[in-house]
């Protein structure tokens, strides 16, 4: 069964930095694009990140750009968001997602994590 599992979210100051973990045990990690989606109270489910199979590519969401990386260890099944200079605006639930061949910036992803919450305080 596979399983997405996410770590590392917690509640920190403006202008901070925080990594997010996603573990994907049971899954064929090396066939799958990853990705990085959010979601603040009250609003629709948004693309943040996402990485190629290879990792050779990655997009990013605008507001993200510079701020925000999202690698992955393919030997580990694991992909990761190193997030800095974080602000208020990015306080959400953030999930990570897998899809089977290529990337998307739309929620269609094959398997969703649940989540893990981040709370930027000014």
């Amino acid at each position: 069964q596979v399983q997405l599992v996410e770590s590392g979210g917690g509640l920190l100051q403006a202008g901070g930095p925080l990594r997010l973990s996603c573990a994907a045990p049971g899954l064929t990690f090396i066939n799958y694009a990853m990705a990085w989606f959010r979601q603040a109270l009250g609003q629709e489910r948004e693309f943040v990140a996402s990485i190629t199979r290879s990792g050779g590519s990655k997009f990013y969401l605008d507001s993200v750009k510079g701020r925000f990386t999202i690698p992955r260890d393919n030997a580990k099944n694991t992909l990761y968001q190193q997030m800095t200079s974080l602000k208020p605006e990015d306080t959400a639930v953030y999930y990570c997602a897998a899809r089977l061949g290529l990337t998307q910036t739309t929620t269609q992803y094959d398997y969703w994590g649940q989540g893990t919450q981040v709370t930027v305080s000014s």
